[in-house]
């Protein structure tokens, strides 16, 4: 009589399966960090605003995405300081009223500026009024403007501090809305005279911008020379790292990590989305 023998199945297909399976993954993850440090150096890029030097637009806890491809690449628009040669790709000029991401000339942090001025122009400023190219820019007050005191924003010294509830403080601050010669508008906070808001006329040269915070009493911009951790001074256009697009969240500062309902109270939900 026959004896039939029975083999136990083999381990290999499970292995091979498994090997198909990891594979796929690490293949799929590969593809994934590709994707978004293609996105990150291409497309858009993640910045806060630490400061209060461009309200009445900016405020201290939003966060912004910059728009990459606006103004050309360099090693400045590009993440993790690569040291890549000066100079950018696909370089165009910013227009006047941009609100542009640079690196600092000296120390290389990230600021954030509007640009009042490009290469050729003339800029003076004769008592917090811009005299560009010969002409003064228009700059008409308009309604007050008000912001509540939290943990990421404090009233500055030219701020009349109003009382709306036994345990709520507004900041505010005289509004003015300045005209580019384009037609372009935008609108900034004057504190009165201060220094930095009378300066002799200087030309742009070639490559650069003149830049300016919207909170001209409360910004160190090129109307300073440039100092490591201070003013910018008259910006390189090849420090631009992209022209600010959208909010894409804000907080006033006072979420807790331990308390997560704090997380929705804390955001300005009124700013989320808004472009610039």
């Amino acid at each position: 009589m026959d004896v039939k023998t029975q083999t136990a199945p083999s381990d290999s297909a499970g292995d091979d399966t498994e090997s198909e399976s990891f594979a796929g993954f690490a293949l799929f993850f590969v593809k994934l960090v590709v994707a978004v440090l293609l996105l990150r150096i291409l497309v858009f890029s993640p910045f806060s605003i630490p400061s209060e030097s461009m309200l009445p637009r900016l405020w201290n806890g939003d966060y912004l995405l910059a728009a990459k491809w606006s103004y050309g690449y360099s090693g400045n628009s590009l993440p993790f300081n690569l040291g890549l040669p000066e100079g950018r790709i696909f370089a165009r000029s910013p227009d006047r009223g941009d609100v542009v991401i640079f690196k600092h000339p000296i120390d290389n942090t990230d600021y954030v500026k509007r640009v009042i001025a490009v290469p050729g122009d003339t800029i003076a400023m004769i008592e917090g009024q811009i005299v560009l190219n010969g002409e003064a820019i228009p700059k008409d007050p308009i309604r007050d403007f008000d912001i509540a005191v939290s943990p990421n924003t404090s009233c500055a010294w030219a701020a009349e501090e109003v009382m709306v509830a036994p345990d709520s403080t507004l900041c505010r601050y005289n509004r003015f809305r300045e005209t580019l010669p384009s037609g372009r508008s935008y609108e900034v906070l004057d504190f009165g005279m201060a220094r930095g808001d009378t300066f002799a006329e200087i030309m742009v040269p070639e490559g650069h911008m003149f830049v300016m915070g919207d909170n001209r009493d409360n910004s160190r911009d090129s109307r300073f020379p440039a100092m490591s951790g201070d003013a910018v001074g008259i910006v390189p256009q090849d420090k631009l790292v992209g022209r600010a697009a959208i909010i894409m969240w804000s907080t006033d500062g006072s979420a807790e990590w331990l308390k997560p309902w704090t997380w929705f109270s804390a955001a300005r939900w009124d700013r989320i989305g808004s472009t610039l």
